[in-house]
């Protein structure tokens, strides 16, 4: 096997975005390894593809801000369509706490310079949103820079732009273990054999912890299953419907890109247990759709595109925020535990792991408060909307 002065593990869409602005950087030794035959065969490709700045957050909202305006951007930058369309989100309250977390949440937005975001009544809510049943709404916030993008399209445009600038990528590469000396990184192993590195990017997603446990170190990143009901209607949907979520519940829906009649919705299970199962139950379709049908009535009267409908991984950290940057091990980085905005998060995510790698730290911004250390330091985050 060849060796590489730099070696990402997993092919989805922050691998790549990481092997993209490392090689934009200048690095020209970078080789992307993934598991499976093709690449989005994990998280990625299960994604709802939503991009919000609408977060609690400091470093979540400026981490949205810098990857919404690379949206904006990606077919000069990258000269593929990523697909971003900004439909907007819409997250409505039905409690007065609600409701105050929301306007206090637009106010930082706001001062952190979000363009575009809102606070609305229940009339405005109604005219959004078409076709919601407001009678227990009270108020929300919209956000109308927030919307939709191409998991995919950005994953395969970020792969594509890295491989023209140098780097590589093997699929069906397994790695095994992260090997160590003197506390510095020496090699992975492979199915394909052994890997000589300096540097080893963690970009696994739900699958990272056991792959670091082979260092010593434990990752906080536990994997939990999310599922996507896939419906079509047998007439047009309400038009320009945004990102639809209820604060309280979780429970959310949104329009599927270029269709007139398709739609995604969802909420998260409270007793799901942390598992990598991904089978999708059927049962959830008659939970949701009791959802769908006191919120939305227009989406109780659609009908369920079963070999659509999919269930997928989050990456979850105790406070469900990324874990990014180096650790005590020499040449050992992370790019992990997104906790459902991996997708949205890439272009800033690719940017700051390159930064770290070749300049020692994020300078475009600071990502310091995502480091793995804040975990043994108890300077956790917190963010309640997280879906």
């Amino acid at each position: 096997m060849k060796n590489s002065e730099i070696t990402i593990i997993g092919g989805g869409v922050i691998g790549a975005s990481v092997a993209y602005h490392l090689t934009e950087m200048g690095a020209n030794d970078v080789l992307i390894l993934e598991r499976e035959a093709e690449q989005g065969k994990g998280s990625t490709g299960k994604a709802t593809g939503g991009v919000r700045a609408q977060f609690e957050t400091e470093i979540n909202i400026k981490m949205s801000l810098y990857s919404i305006g690379f949206f904006t951007k990606f077919n000069e930058l990258i000269g593929v369509d990523c697909g971003y369309e900004p439909r907007g989100y819409l997250f409505f309250a039905t409690e007065e706490n609600q409701f105050d977390y929301l306007k206090k949440n637009v106010e930082k937005q706001k001062s952190l310079g979000v363009k575009g975001v809102k606070i609305v009544d229940t009339k405005t809510i109604s005219e959004i949103a078409k076709g919601l049943n407001c009678e227990d709404i009270i108020g929300g916030s919209f956000g109308a820079n927030d919307g939709f993008i191409n998991s995919l399209g950005v994953m395969e445009g970020f792969t594509e732009k890295s491989k023209e600038n140098g780097a590589k990528i093997l699929m069906e590469t397994e790695v095994f273990s992260i090997e160590t000396a003197n506390s510095k990184v020496k090699f992975v192993e492979t199915n394909r054999g052994k890997i000589e590195t300096k540097t080893v990017v963690i970009c696994a997603g739900a699958w990272a912890r056991d792959l670091v446990k082979t260092t010593g170190i434990d990752l906080p990143v536990e994997p939990l299953k999310r599922q996507i009901v896939w419906a079509k209607s047998e007439k047009n949907l309400p038009e320009n419907l945004p990102m639809v979520i209820d604060l309280g519940s979780g429970f959310h829906f949104r329009p599927v890109r270029d269709s007139k009649t398709e739609v995604l919705f969802a909420y998260p299970e409270a007793d799901e247990k942390p598992s990598f199962n991904t089978d999708f139950d059927e049962s959830f379709i008659e939970k949701i759709y009791k959802r769908a049908k006191y919120r939305a009535p227009f989406l109780a009267e659609t009908n369920v595109v079963r070999e659509k409908c999919r269930a997928g991984l989050y990456e979850n950290t105790p406070d469900h925020h990324a874990i990014l940057g180096g650790c005590a091990i020499e040449g050992l980085y992370f790019a992990s535990g997104f906790s459902g905005h991996g997708v949205m998060h890439s272009p800033a995510t690719g940017r700051a792991l390159a930064e770290i790698i070749l300049e020692g730290k994020a300078n475009f911004l600071d990502v310091s408060c995502l480091s793995l250390e804040r975990f043994t330091k108890g300077k956790l985050l917190h963010e309640t909307a997280f879906i």
